[in-house]
């Protein structure tokens, strides 16, 4: 495991580290992709070399944009800091961020020669774990920022002159460089946006509160997804990564699941229950790992005069009963998930609930259908800064009922992560491949920190079962 494993982005993203299994014609993305009855309108053809242009090139600068105000909104000394022992210095991922850029649009895609080679070793996230990091020789912000500005200008050179068509190279195929660059940077926006919430100190980021429920008091509290066959996975995503890949069919039978992640609220009952004193709810990890810290609610909670707060990007508040529980470990959503008398979905129960219409056969982009998401359908972008109320986003539910499965919180599933029948690693083996096993769970569904690039139905992200700061939630199910 890469001690950045703490969202969805891995830092060992090397150029060097390429797999020749990427130009085999099993390789990704592939040369024609699986045919729908359906089109799917917000994925421009691939036949559309100047539409791929316009989309990779929105991707690149909605990524910069977070990054210069997470990093602008903080001082140098707040850059390089160790804010904690799990994170790098800000200015390790601002670096990071350009030199994955330049060793794959620079050096990859363009052909140029290295601007910075001496660089390459300080911002391998597999040679340098994450506490060692403050000590190393690494750049200071203003020429890591001067860096990064320099590699972004070279990248758009290259990315108005490739030819990003159908049968190109697989790494210019529809762009695909471009976007996984783009997916790169706003995983690492969200890492940084981890690091803000563990800094001490005052609030540096502000943003307006989420929109509330609408109909909430109305929902049920689970839906019935019913069994049979459903495709999951993908093979005509062009941006999709190797883990997604490739599309296969997936029997499941009927379960019934949460409409909505579980709360604040509900938690809170697991804890006054005696949730984190009784060792029954537990997996014996799990338990090791609450006596060990002496565990007794979520990250970032503490109780004072009889009531639960948060410290949330600087701010103490009341812990809100009615939003999605945040910050919590596989061990903990487990634990609560038994005491509730449930589970945890599989990871193919979750994206059958997410993705299957039933009406169609089908198996959509998003909840919502194939358009990419709008404000009033999923929390994403860091525009909230903390998840919606539980029953919020009408708009962005699922044919099954279920709501909220994009954005708002990452949520544990019960299943180990692992290749798809018939995977490719591509282009490197570090992005997934060397992850895969018991020792990793997979989350899916992305969380208000997560940008839609890097956000769909079938993306798949992983992480230990003890992780805590990354914005971790759940939902539960059982058998129908």
């Amino acid at each position: 495991m890469t001690d950045d494993r703490t969202t969805s982005a891995t830092d060992s993203s090397s150029a060097a580290s390429a797999t020749t299994s990427a130009t085999t014609t099993d390789g990704f993305p592939p040369a024609s992709p699986t045919p729908s009855v359906h089109p799917v309108p917000s994925v421009p053809s691939l036949h559309d070399p100047e539409a791929l242009r316009r989309r990779a090139l929105d991707a690149l600068l909605r990524a910069r944009a977070r990054t210069a105000t997470l990093t602008d909104s903080v001082d140098d000394g707040e850059l390089t800091a160790r804010h904690s022992p799990l994170m790098s210095p800000l200015v390790w991922d601002l670096a990071h961020i350009g030199n994955q850029e330049e060793q794959w649009l620079l050096r990859a895609v363009g052909g140029r020669q290295p601007l910075r080679p001496e660089i390459d070793g300080l911002y391998d996230a597999f040679e340098h774990p994450r506490a060692a990091r403050p000590s190393l020789p690494l750049l200071a912000p203003a020429e890591a920022r001067t860096y990064a500005s320099d590699v972004r200008g070279r990248a758009l050179d290259i990315l108005e002159g490739a030819p990003l068509h159908e049968g190109g190279r697989p790494l210019e195929r529809a762009g695909f460089a471009f976007g996984m660059v783009a997916q790169h940077e706003q995983q690492h926006d969200e890492t940084m946006l981890i690091t803000h919430q563990l800094r001490s100190g005052p609030a540096a980021l502000t943003a307006p509160a989420p929109p509330a429920p609408t109909d909430a008091h109305t929902l049920p509290a689970e839906v019935l997804v019913p069994g049979g066959p459903f495709t999951m996975g993908t093979s005509a995503e062009p941006w999709a990564l190797d883990n997604e890949r490739p599309a296969h069919q997936r029997e499941v039978a009927a379960f019934h699941l949460d409409t909505a992640p579980v709360t604040c609220g509900a938690y809170q009952r697991f804890i006054e229950d005696g949730g984190y004193t009784d060792p029954r709810w537990w997996a014996p990890e799990g338990w090791a790992m609450v006596r060990e810290h002496g565990l007794t609610a979520p990250l970032f909670w503490h109780r004072d005069a009889g009531q639960w707060l948060r410290r949330r990007f600087g701010v103490t508040e009341p812990v809100p009963e009615d939003e999605p529980v945040l910050h919590v470990s596989w061990y903990e959503a487990d634990a609560y998930a038994r005491w509730a008398g449930r589970r945890l979905p599989t990871e193919s129960e979750w994206e059958k609930a997410a993705r299957h219409d039933p009406a169609t056969g089908r198996s959509l982009r998003y909840p919502w259908g194939d358009t990419d998401p709008t404000p009033e359908q999923a929390n994403l972008g860091q525009r909230h800064l903390r998840p919606a109320r539980a029953g919020a986003y009408p708009a962005g539910r699922a044919p099954s009922g279920a709501g909220q499965l994009i954005g708002d919180v990452w949520e544990w599933t019960s299943s180990d992560f692992l290749p798809y029948p018939g995977f490719v690693a591509f282009p490197y083996r570090e992005y997934s491949e060397v992850f895969f096993g018991p020792g990793h769970k997979v989350l899916r569904g992305g969380s208000f920190a997560v940008d839609q690039v890097a956000c769909r139905g079938t993306f798949r992200n992983w992480d230990l079962p003890v992780r805590r700061q990354i914005f971790s939630g759940f939902r539960t199910a059982r058998d129908a």
